[in-house]
């Protein structure tokens, strides 16, 4: 696994909740750690990258994104490749502010480039560039909350200054920054409730898994259609998803007796996982639905790219999917994993990677959360143990990040 190259993105968040902007992670397969020894070279290879080999409007699906630069990296040439109303780059904490610095910092925000301060304590050698920053960026593992509110004193005069609070890993820490001012967030407190209740699910939801059981169990479909025809609101929100680009059909489905046909028990189980999502969502291009989307479908890239037996490959394919897209039903529902899937008739296999991260589909999924993390050391591992090259995990998480984003373009029209 020598010399491989991965390229992975964290959302950034607003008060809402919706994502807004990605950060580009870059580590080397052959590093011992995730620590980058030469911040030119991994950030030039994030470059080139981005731009030749993902496709930036790929990577970031119209979002913006935050790209660390280290001083080398902000006195070179290689910025002048990226395409600025795309790009905020992100001043690591390790860069040292002087007259030079200043004058570069005002010359990329002149050529349209959106300038951050990364894991910021404030120092008065900042006090120049307050002009022209755009964003701040507080770590709030990092900084207590008495030295980030020291920090946002000293820039206080400055309103225009929007405030990251990131690795929010909790819905308070969450709710005490919004309140304190701060309009942006990176970190996975969307997915990690603080509290995880033993609640029922809503009326939709409670619907959509016990149309989930029915088609594990292969019940008549008629059954399964005379549920959907008794709720409008899933029925339409069904349709919506069976005729995204996403499933590439070439008529549109208008009915759910001929969504059944079409799509047959197989995809039909698909739709309904993905429909479970967008039930607690403003729209599909939330968080949590284009986190499990992504997860669900890279995973299933994977398995189907090591199934060694042909004729396994579609069942094995789905078994990854399923687990992939059940692995965060527990947040969306606030519910205990185990009473989410107990009448699922899901196999073992599945019932192992969701529990426990056992099995084949344990180690796919422990890949895909290293993979959205940026904990790239453990990925170089997982990959090197399941046989995977850096290009076919890369070619996997591209192929799944765009099929995400046009279920949510497609499914909002």
């Amino acid at each position: 696994m020598q010399d491989q190259i991965y390229l992975g993105r964290q959302p950034i968040l607003d008060a809402k909740q919706a994502t807004v902007a990605y950060e580009l992670l870059f580590r080397g397969g052959n590093t011992a750690d995730s620590n980058v020894t030469d911040d030119l070279l991994a950030s030039a290879n994030v470059i080139i990258n981005t731009i030749s080999q993902f496709g930036i409007e790929h990577v970031l699906g119209g979002h913006l994104g935050f790209l660390n630069v280290s001083h080398q990296l902000l006195m070179s040439d290689l910025l002048e490749l990226l395409p600025p109303e795309h790009m905020v780059l992100e001043i690591l904490e390790t860069v040292e502010i002087d007259d030079s610095v200043i004058a570069r910092c005002r010359e990329l925000k002149a050529n349209g480039f959106r300038l951050a301060l990364d894991d910021f304590v404030y120092n008065p050698s900042y006090d120049p560039l307050f002009e022209i920053i755009d964003i701040i960026k507080f770590d709030v593992m990092l900084s207590s909350r008495e030295e980030i509110a020291q920090g946002m004193a000293a820039i206080r005069k400055y309103p225009r200054i929007r405030l990251l609070a990131e690795k929010v890993e909790k819905r308070e820490e969450f709710q005490h920054f919004l309140g304190a001012g701060f309009s942006m967030f990176q970190g996975y407190f969307f997915a990690r409730p603080t509290v995880m209740t033993a609640r029922k699910a809503n009326p939709a939801q409670a619907t959509l898994l016990r149309v989930m059981g029915m088609i594990q169990k292969d019940e008549d479909p008629s059954q399964v259609e005379k549920i959907f025809k008794g709720s409008p609101h899933l029925s339409i929100g069904l349709l919506r998803l069976v005729n995204s680009v996403g499933m590439g059909l070439r008529n549109k489905v208008g009915s759910i007796q001929q969504a059944l046909i079409v799509l047959g028990q197989r995809q039909l189980l698909r739709w309904v996982q993905l429909l479970l999502y967008s039930q607690t969502a403003d729209s599909t291009s939330s968080p949590i639905f284009q986190l499990a989307a992504v997860r669900a479908r890279f995973i299933e890239l994977v398995a189907q790219s090591l199934a060694k037996d042909p004729k396994q490959t579609k069942g094995l394919a789905d078994n990854a999917f399923m687990a992939g897209i059940l692995s965060l039903v527990d947040v969306v529902l606030s519910m205990k994993m185990t009473d989410v899937i107990s009448e699922l008739g899901l196999v073992d296999e599945v019932k192992d990677a969701l529990l426990e991260r056992e099995g084949f589909l344990g180690q796919l999924l422990t890949l895909s959360e290293k993979m959205e993390t940026g904990d790239f050391s453990a990925v170089s591992a997982l990959a090197q143990e399941l046989g995977l090259s850096a290009d076919v995990l890369n070619q996997a998480q591209l192929e799944a990040i765009q099929w995400a984003e046009h279920l949510g373009e497609e499914s909002a029209d």
